[in-house]
């Protein structure tokens, strides 16, 4: 079976990796810092901040369409768009790998409060930081 050389790279783990070039055949192997396997972004210290960037961006970006979209902001309308299209892309973070800074956290939890500021009547149970 013949391997596209293409799609072929190199993970280096660790801080203390010596990095080695390897070959496939005649043509080297190129590293990468980050990959995506199953859906799931890692880099090369093993954590997932850039993992929960993307699904708060996609989960913003989401909760933006719902918000253009929709004439009214009573709670009956927009939650169940909320519970079907935005929560779960939270929830992957979460469920997945508990977050391990507290940046990361924050960053979900702004999306959660964004989402409370759109629907009329749960806009006094957002508790702003400053």
């Amino acid at each position: 079976m013949k391997f596209n050389k293409g799609k072929c790279r190199i993970f280096h783990l660790r801080k203390n990796n010596p990095m080695h070039q390897y070959r496939l055949g005649v043509d080297l192997l190129g590293s990468s810092s980050a990959e995506k396997d199953l859906g799931v972004l890692l880099d090369n210290k093993l954590s997932m901040s850039q993992q929960c960037a993307l699904m708060a961006k996609k989960a913003n970006g989401i909760l933006g369409y719902i918000q253009k979209s929709m004439v009214s902001r009573s709670r009956e309308v927009i939650l169940p768009f909320y519970s079907a299209l935005v929560r779960p892309h939270l929830e992957l973070c979460v469920q997945f790998w508990a977050p391990e800074f507290k940046k990361d956290r924050e960053l979900l939890e702004r999306v959660q409060r964004r989402a409370m500021r759109v629907m009329r009547g749960l806009e006094h149970l957002v508790y702003e930081e400053r």
